[in-house]
């Protein structure tokens, strides 16, 4: 039996999802979490063979991952982790990029059909890479991230809505040092302000 623990915070489709996985003669649903935090709690406590996880989850405590891709990362080189398949609702090249770097071993769309992801927990678990081939070119014409971790994190903060002042506060930083990343970004992706620069390193999926 292959025993999978299922992430993410929308309720029914975690539910629909893990009821159809259980169909299956040589699946096993271990558990099932909404949250960063109650995804490794789950995995240490159910220690699952496979985990299905999304990308865009809260955090659910203080200090957990603020997204799926921190909790893959978080998880890479622990001794008994799961092997991971990303599922997302947006295929986004940057996203499958930083799914790669992360350790998973897959990155799916959410509207996959359930016998391709069933294949491809299967596949996973034996050790292999399941990864929608489209995806991938996208992922090679896009190319890499250009932003700097600093900069990634303050296009974070500034995609949650605030004012510099507030984002400032939530990261620790001086304003003035948070105005020199949004303007850095700014001009490393050739737009005109923060929004744009949120936006546009949000749909390339950089952040």
């Amino acid at each position: 039996m292959i025993r999978v623990a299922v992430a993410d915070d929308q309720a029914i489709l975690r539910g629909g999802l893990a009821a159809l996985l259980r169909l299956e003669p040589d699946l096993e649903v271990v558990g099932e979490a909404a949250t960063c935090a109650g995804t490794l709690d789950l995995v240490e406590e159910r220690r699952p063979d496979v985990l299905l996880l999304d990308v865009q989850m809260p955090a659910g405590a203080d200090g957990a991952p603020a997204d799926g891709i921190g909790v893959a990362e978080q998880l890479q080189g622990i001794d008994g982790a799961p092997r991971i398949i990303v599922l997302t609702t947006f295929g986004r090249a940057g996203y499958l990029r930083r799914t790669m770097e992360a350790g998973a071993g897959g990155f799916m769309v959410k509207d996959t059909p359930v016998e391709r992801l069933v294949d491809a927990i299967r596949r996973v678990h034996q050790g292999l890479r399941v990864v929608d081939p489209e995806l991938a070119a996208q992922s090679l014409a896009v190319g890499p991230s250009p932003l700097t971790a600093k900069e990634t994190e303050v296009l974070q903060a500034a995609a949650v809505g605030g004012t510099t002042a507030a984002i400032a506060g939530r990261l620790f930083l001086s304003e003035g040092t948070v105005r020199n990343h949004v303007s850095a970004a700014i001009g490393k992706l050739g737009v005109a302000n923060r929004a744009e620069a949120v936006r546009t390193a949000s749909d390339n999926g950089w952040i």
